[in-house]
């Protein structure tokens, strides 16, 4: 995940009004733990204690063990919809960048000139 921090300002319009959310089973202690060593310009969710309800609410599904598929992620566009329910985020992957900075671009504006 420090190659997608890394590329997020050039990938992903700085975020402009954009909510990019990795989800998973880790626990919030576990997810705590790591992003407390790394600057990360997004959010992280746990699903651990709710056995896959918070994903499945976004509109993702589970693998047969009901757990949260690997790295997944959801992207939030300005208007508060989800614009996006990425299932199976490959962090190793330069496609997967690829596909996030599109769904980022599709629903974000450009800025206008000047301002």
């Amino acid at each position: 995940m420090t190659a997608y921090r890394d590329q997020y300002a050039s990938l992903f319009n700085d975020g402009r009004n954009v909510v990019v959310m990795g989800i998973s089973n880790d626990s919030v202690e576990e997810l705590g733990s790591w992003l407390h060593d790394e600057d990360f310009p997004f959010v992280f969710a746990s699903d651990a204690a709710n056995n896959g309800a918070t994903y499945t609410a976004f509109g993702g599904g589970l693998r047969d063990n009901n757990m949260v598929d690997s790295r997944a992620v959801i992207v939030v566009g300005p208007d508060g919809r989800i614009a996006e329910v990425i299932e199976s985020f490959n962090a190793n992957d330069p496609m997967a960048y690829e596909q996030l900075g599109d769904v980022v671009d599709r629903v974000t504006p450009e800025p206008e000139e000047g301002g």
